[in-house]
């Protein structure tokens, strides 16, 4: 892990790799973009260990990522939802995950889409519709089944 402190290193990348640079991290975030809230959500996705994902959680709300929610009283539960600055991390992440579909997909293609909502076309990387060429947010992205999903 790189050090907290950066005396040899001047570098906006470094610093972001020690927030979301885990592998856990990223993989936390893509599935709060899926619309999971919940950490029993997370942990079956995941299937990650829960001391793991208590501190990756805590991790992403101390740096304002993911805001916790009480969603039940008794027994407490909540829930944790991405805050405008965790939302920011889409297009690198839709990046990541294009990246990723050009050289590593399953033979039967990628396992996510990410779609407009408005007119069904499959985002391109500059997040214009490929098929109404609108420029789409965040809101209007559904992230759906591809050919390549598991059963």
């Amino acid at each position: 892990m790189l050090q907290r402190t950066y005396p040899d290193q001047n570098c906006s990348i470094a610093r972001t790799l020690e927030v979301i640079g885990e592998r856990w991290t990223l993989l936390v975030i893509r599935d709060a973009l899926f619309g999971l809230t919940r950490f029993d959500e997370f942990r079956t996705s995941l299937g990650i260990a829960t001391n793991v994902l208590t501190a990756r959680l805590d991790r992403l709300v101390s740096e304002g990522l993911l805001e916790r929610r009480a969603y039940q009283i008794r027994p407490e539960r909540h829930e944790y939802v991405l805050t405008d600055k965790g939302r920011e991390l889409a297009p690198a992440l839709l990046m990541l995950m294009r990246w990723g579909d050009r050289h590593y997909a399953a033979p039967s293609g990628p396992p996510r889409l990410a779609v407009h909502t408005g007119c069904g076309g499959e985002m391109g990387e500059d997040f214009r519709c490929r098929r109404c060429a609108e420029y789409v947010d965040l809101p209007d992205i559904e992230f759906g089944q591809g050919p390549g999903a598991a059963p």
